[in-house]
């Protein structure tokens, strides 16, 4: 997984989109751009085929140097983005600050570069506890949690080799979570900023056998247009998962807001007052559509009843128990609106007969939803999209969980397809079969031309080593530890700079984050408590639980 990396460096950003005229002007003027002081390196994690999405959140957002890679997109921003993007990112997993990357072997050589060349006592205490999460893509490393393990050692005896007292391993609640990513032979060291993934927003009181994500959730809504415009409409809503990620989105009140912590927080360098300034800095947009709620199990229904609830959006909520079937014209939302569903797929769950209950499904969205828009998720490739009997109109590729799943639209009207196609284009609402075509072509070569940068940077690399290993290989020193990278204000210390030893009062006092730390312990900083959810809600809503 090369996007990883290469979204990390501008030279290869150009030449991945240099088919896309418009991406390589935008990184022409990055080049260009003066960095702001206190721009970091950044990058947001998500799932397959929304990184389009997250991109543009970060765009709205402010951020810089938007670039988007695989289940991932890189970024620039300060401090105050930092925070915003784990409290406004609707797609994002988890956020995470790059702090070095090397080029390493082995997992011994991985623990000489992280023991000389990280300034570790910049992140941890002696007093802190850590985790390391490590993910490899490599032939040469063939154990990860072998390379996490040897990391753990790099770090406890940075500490105990200066005369000090290490901080331990916590993979439950750690104070600090690293990430170490390993493609090939190049390692990417990263501080998590986010903590729990971003999934989970906080709101949940109660769940159903098979809840829907809510970052895929919100993906599939932003992908799909939806901005509060219409009625909007969930008849199989399960835990509500749709419904309250609508709602967030047509409100515009961000998801982050009801989780209690982040990982951040508990950085030597956290800004408090900065992040009660971000948590307050939005408003509540007006809604003047309702959203409605459906499901087949009283169970489910009580559970979304419930989480509506604890996110203060009931007035804008409608809920009831009621088959798919049996809606009609009379029963169904009046005007127009979008469905959104997610079946069950016959994998996790399953129906008696799949191909009966998709056949239903496509009758009912046929005679009883004609004027709406209805988008449905499902992994039922095959028996269940076919059961339809409906022509789509777009098709994404998505994965809930582990199960590879698509999502197909369908506009629905009364009569015959053709001439419901003929009058869109009069109206100048469809593009053309030349145009349609053309933006295909041209997505279908971006993905030829980076696939095949891909495989040659591949090639090179090989043949880098087998060159290496004829002229008698590396040198001990160039092997061990690879070249350095600089992050921006994150500058990874060299060698020969003298190491840290303890800090007596006066030279604590003397940097900015040990002017925090003094005035924590003089008990006059003040102390940033995150607000329950009460106090949180854009109603005065009391949490409810299920019984």
């Amino acid at each position: 997984d090369y996007s990883y990396l290469c979204v990390l460096n501008v030279n290869l950003r150009v030449k991945v989109a240099r088919s896309s005229k418009l991406a390589m002007e935008q990184e022409l003027k990055w080049e260009g751009r003066e960095r702001e002081e206190g721009e970091m390196d950044l990058l947001a994690k998500t799932l397959y085929g929304l990184e389009d999405v997250l991109a543009e959140e970060l765009r709205e957002l402010g951020a810089n140097e938007v670039v988007p890679g695989r289940r991932m997109v890189a970024f620039r921003g300060d401090r105050r983005m930092l925070y915003r993007a784990n409290i406004h990112l609707r797609t994002a997993l988890k956020v995470l600050v790059p702090v070095a990357q090397f080029e390493a072997h082995s997992p011994d050589e991985v623990y000489e570069y992280l023991y000389e060349h990280i300034e570790w006592d910049r992140y941890l205490t002696p007093r802190s506890t850590f985790a390391i999460d490590t993910v490899v893509y490599s032939e040469q490393f063939t154990h990860s949690k072998f390379v996490a393990y040897r990391a753990k050692d790099a770090i406890a005896d940075y500490f105990t080799d200066r005369g000090g007292r290490r901080p331990n391993v916590s993979v439950v609640d750690p104070d600090l979570l690293f990430h170490i990513h390993i493609a090939d032979s190049v390692v990417t060291l990263a501080l998590d900023s986010s903590g729990e993934s971003l999934h989970k927003r906080g709101y949940r009181v109660g769940q159903n056998e098979a809840p829907l994500s809510e970052v895929l959730a919100a993906g599939i809504l932003l992908k799909i247009g939806w901005h509060g415009q219409c009625n909007f409409l969930d008849p199989m809503c399960g835990s509500g998962t749709f419904i309250t990620e609508a709602a967030l989105i047509a409100l515009g009140i961000p998801p982050g807001i009801f989780r209690q912590s982040y990982a951040f927080e508990r950085w030597m360098d956290f800004d408090a007052d900065l992040l009660s300034e971000v948590l307050e800095d939005w408003e509540e947009q007006p809604f003047d559509h309702k959203l409605y709620g459906s499901d087949i199990h009283p169970k489910a229904i009580a559970i979304t009843r419930a989480n509506v609830k604890n996110t203060g959006i009931s007035r804008y909520v409608e809920l009831e128990v009621k088959p798919f079937e049996e809606y009609s014209e009379e029963n169904r939302p009046g005007g127009e609106g979008i469905l959104v569903m997610n079946p069950p797929y016959g994998e996790r769950l399953k129906p008696m007969d799949l191909e009966k209950l998709y056949s239903s499904i496509g009758s009912t969205l046929k005679h009883v939803f004609s004027g709406w828009k209805a988008w449905i998720i499902s992994g039922s490739l095959e028996e269940g999209f076919n059961a339809i009997g409906l022509k789509h109109f777009q098709r994404e590729k998505l994965y809930n969980g582990m199960i590879e799943c698509e999502l197909r639209g369908y506009e629905l009207f009364e009569g015959k397809r053709d001439e419901h196609l003929e009058e869109l284009r009069q109206q100048g609402l469809l593009p053309s079969r030349e145009e349609r075509e053309k933006y295909y072509q041209q997505r279908e070569a971006m993905k030829q031309e980076q696939r095949a940068f891909r495989m040659k940077n591949r090639r090179q690399r090989a043949g880098s080593g087998d060159r290496n290993e004829r002229e008698g290989g590396y040198g001990e020193r160039e092997r061990r530890t690879g070249g350095a990278r600089d992050f921006g204000d994150r500058k990874v210390a060299s060698k020969s700079r003298p190491r840290n030893q303890s800090r007596t009062r006066s030279e604590e006092s003397a940097s900015p984050a040990g002017e925090v730390r003094m005035r924590k312990r003089e008990k006059t900083a003040r102390t940033f408590v995150p607000r329950p959810n009460s106090e949180r809600k854009p109603e005065g809503e009391g949490s409810s639980s299920i019984n």
